[in-house]
């Protein structure tokens, strides 16, 4: 037993040595930095008409749910929001995981098995790649958004039951979209389905905010959509969303859901005020997006290098692990809270700071972040 906790203590010793070494932040939101790093994108966490819902059903409910879904964990609250996701994603069910990463395990796990193929972009969120080797399913990557080897894949898999193409809609550490028109294309010429991830869309995209699919009009062709409901909406959990044979499977086949304890209501009583809100205030998208283009043309004068982002997420690319860090503690220094990525969460020698825009940001805030970015660029 002895030899196993010297070989992890020096499994950390070489991630130190690498830069690669990480420890717990302890995030409070009366602190001096400015928070350029989460995923809050409308900044609902905060919105008086949110934390309402949520403490009204909590005196009502409790602080937790007590059971699964299928045994005491389901609330008219839990099915009011169900339906609400439904219609504003304008599919048939919807259903309520307790986060996106178990919406995805959930959802993949159920419906792929040994006799199916699930082919996904390179650059999809880990609980994607975890999803599918769950499954047990065959598992094929195509490099980034690379359809010809997307098409050539399909091309061998007639011998497969089931065909599942899964995609992020907007990738989470680069901030670019899925070719979602081209997507779809593909997938209806071969016969298999498609699945996006809009954790990073909902809410975001969109005339109306129901995410990259409303972005490039494809809504009514994509067969499952899932998202998360901890990032533009604000609160905690995951959903599935899509025909309701497909909503059918899942609460009677995937294990994510049925063997876990229910989200409390209270956190169902806020998801279902949050998305009420994005309705009813559209004023909070457009100060989004004001903001990520100013800073866009901002930091791109600056001279940092950030990519194809198309989306609220602007990566930093800096390459080198050890400057990733030294970037980011400058700029936590001068009062900028910017944490750096790093591998495994991005490949090795592409570390980064990503940096995110949010409703929430004031005009104030962006000049802090910009002369923050221009005090530090000489260590680009």
């Amino acid at each position: 037993m002895k030899n196993i906790w010297q070989g992890l203590a020096q499994e950390l010793e070489d991630a130190k040595a690498a830069a690669l070494y990480r420890s717990l932040r302890i995030a409070e939101p009366d602190s001096p930095a400015l928070n350029f790093a989460d995923n809050d994108y409308l900044g609902l966490r905060f919105h008086p008409r949110v934390v309402a819902a949520f403490q009204k059903a909590a005196e009502k409910y409790g602080t937790g749910s007590g059971a699964s879904r299928l045994i005491t964990g389901t609330t008219e609250i839990h099915e009011r929001l169900e339906k609400k996701i439904a219609v504003f994603k304008r599919r048939e069910k919807a259903l309520m995981y307790g986060s996106g990463y178990l919406a995805n395990l959930g959802i993949v796990s159920a419906l792929a098995g040994e006799k199916d193929l699930v082919i996904i972009d390179k650059l999809n969120h880990a609980s994607i790649i975890d999803a599918c080797r769950l499954s047990g399913a065959e598992l094929r990557v195509y490099p980034h958004k690379n359809l010809k080897k997307l098409e050539a894949i399909l091309k061998t898999s007639a011998r497969f039951r089931r065909k599942l193409i899964i995609t992020d809609s907007v990738f989470s550490m680069d901030g670019d979209l899925a070719p979602l028109p081209e997507l779809v294309s593909i997938k209806k010429k071969s016969g298999a389905l498609l699945m996006i991830d809009e954790a990073h869309g909902t809410g975001v995209f969109g005339e109306n905010g129901r995410g990259a699919a409303e972005h490039f009009g494809v809504e009514e062709e994509i067969d499952i959509s899932m998202g998360t409901l901890s990032k533009a909406v604000g609160c905690l959990g995951g959903y599935a969303a899509g025909p309701a044979v497909l909503i059918d499977y899942l609460i009677n086949f995937s294990r994510p859901f049925i063997f876990a304890t229910a989200p409390p209501a209270a956190m169902a009583a806020a998801c279902l005020e949050s998305f009420r809100v994005m309705e009813e205030e559209p004023e909070l998208r457009r100060k989004l997006w004001q903001n990520v283009k100013l800073a866009r043309k901002e930091i791109s004068g600056l001279g940092y290098e950030t990519g194809e982002t198309e989306s609220p997420i602007i990566p930093l690319l800096i390459g080198n692990e050890e400057k990733a860090l030294n970037l980011s503690v400058r700029l936590r220094e001068k009062g900028i809270l910017i944490p750096a990525i790093r591998y495994p969460t991005v490949s090795k020698g592409k570390a980064r700071l990503r940096l995110t825009l949010s409703a929430r940001h004031s005009a104030q805030d962006l000049n802090s972040l910009f002369t923050a970015m221009r005090q530090v660029r000489e260590l680009l």
